[in-house]
């Protein structure tokens, strides 16, 4: 009689641990949507102000208001910043957590964009450029930290997949949003700054409401304290040691934190140097695709200028969900080998600049763009987003996402600088060397995983 009574009992306490279970399991996975959610609409965000400068950039020249060479002068000063707050926020989002950190870049983004929409002088230009940069900078590496809190090593090629669409729709849509809204309703290039104001500050209200910093806030186990937690999602490879989660405490930061994930795994340097080399091509074309198009083809308008690079976004946007989505599959959570293909198909669009512009052919020029925009999005989704995560692990991934993105950020200077001092044909082959000594840099490290993820 007692070891009936035994075995009802374990069934009952089996039942209700299986309930429990997949209880926890569905909270999980609402979170993991409502996060996720959160952080692509954040970070599609932030291009609306971001990109209001490179719209407004026609306006400017057709009005004499500042010269190219100030132009490019500005989008240095600019990116300056951003390489400076990438270092310095993907550490501090580990100690002050992403809503704070996140949520405050948003707000001094959409200041910095009223107030340059309003500047009556150059000069005011300078310290709006800095805020500018130092706001978008607070994005990406905690936004990345959002990600990695919420989702497996298993299944986050394919979630940052998705998530590095954010910059690509971003890309795509608010230059040629911010530009319509300034020369087709209100003739303006000032009305650029407005709406990328206005945008923003919509996704603002949205993320400081629902936004949480990791599962624990909620109630939930965290992703790498309790593996058997939450059955299928929590599950990780047999091969890989999970790491102990670190309850963060707002104490004081420390200079160290900087350079916290690049100790921790040798891998996050080598990316950092890669995604310096990669970066100037994708900025050159996002901060003076409208500017690049009436170079190759000057008997365009204004408006049909600024649409034109839309086709670099496009492809962007399905790229990284190819390339996270055959991270995981095709090369079973290798992030090496798909970056290296894209880096190699990336240095061929490149080469090609010359001679398609040469023919002044609208069509070609297009495909040539959307060329661009599908191998250098899915090379940058890779290095800066699931690459970056993963060696980084969940301990580190604003920092290390945070390190990467400061010495991609760097080399992006040049993207923003060069265009404005040098023709299209020569910058394009300069960043073609540039995505061929990337690739190399990478192919040694062709079957290299993190050590704990």
């Amino acid at each position: 009689m007692s070891d009936f009574g035994s075995t009802e009992t374990s069934v009952l306490q089996h039942e209700k641990q299986s309930t429990k279970t997949s209880t926890k399991r569905q909270e999980l996975f609402k979170w993991q949507i409502r996060i996720f959610a959160l952080s692509w609409l954040a970070y599609a965000a932030f291009y609306f102000p971001r990109s209001a400068f490179s719209a407004a950039k026609v306006g400017i020249l057709d009005e004499g208001f500042l010269s190219r060479q100030t132009l490019g002068v500005l989008d240095s000063v600019y990116l300056a910043a951003y390489a400076v707050g990438q270092f310095i926020w993907g550490a501090v989002a580990e100690r002050f957590g992403t809503r704070i950190v996140v949520a405050g870049g948003m707000v001094m983004a959409g200041v910095a964009a009223l107030f340059m929409g309003i500047a009556p002088a150059v000069w005011l230009f300078v310290p709006l450029m800095i805020v500018q940069g130092l706001a978008q900078s607070t994005g990406w590496s905690g936004l990345c930290k959002n990600i990695a809190s919420f989702f497996t090593v298993r299944k986050r090629g394919r979630a940052m997949g998705l998530f590095s669409t954010s910059y690509a729709f971003g890309g795509l849509v608010a230059t040629p949003f911010t530009g319509w809204i300034a020369y087709s309703i209100f003739d303006s290039w000032r009305w650029a700054f407005f709406a990328g104001t206005a945008t923003i500050a919509v996704a603002l209200v949205l993320f400081a409401v629902f936004q949480r910093n990791n599962p624990q806030e909620v109630g939930l186990p965290g992703i790498d304290e309790d593996d058997s937690a939450l059955d299928g999602d929590y599950v990780r490879s047999h091969t890989r040691a999970p790491v102990p989660v670190v309850k963060v405490k707002g104490d004081r930061f420390s200079p160290r934190d900087l350079l916290a994930a690049a100790k921790h795994d040798a891998m996050v340097l080598k990316l950092g140097i890669v995604y310096f080399l990669l970066k100037p091509a994708r900025y050159a074309i996002l901060l003076w695709g409208p500017v690049l198009v009436l170079d190759a083809l000057p008997h365009l308008d204004s408006i049909t200028a600024v649409m034109v690079p839309v086709a670099f976004g496009i492809t962007g946007l399905i790229a990284p969900i190819v390339v996270g989505w055959t991270s995981d599959t095709l090369f079973n959570a290798r992030r090496v080998p798909p970056s290296v293909l894209c880096l190699g198909l990336l240095v061929i669009a490149l080469v090609l600049w010359q001679p398609v512009t040469s023919t002044g052919s609208l069509p070609l020029f297009v495909g040539l763009l959307s060329f661009v925009g599908l191998t250098v999005y899915g090379a940058d989704a890779m290095v800066s987003g699931v690459a970056a995560v993963d060696f980084g692990t969940s301990k580190y991934a604003a920092g290390a996402t945070g390190f990467i993105n400061g010495c991609g950020s760097l080399g992006a200077i040049l993207g923003g600088l060069l265009p404005g001092f040098f023709p299209g044909v020569v910058i394009f082959y300069v960043f073609a060397a540039a995505a061929l000594a990337a690739a190399l840099i990478l192919i040694p490290s062709w079957n290299k995983r993190p050590s704990a993820a």
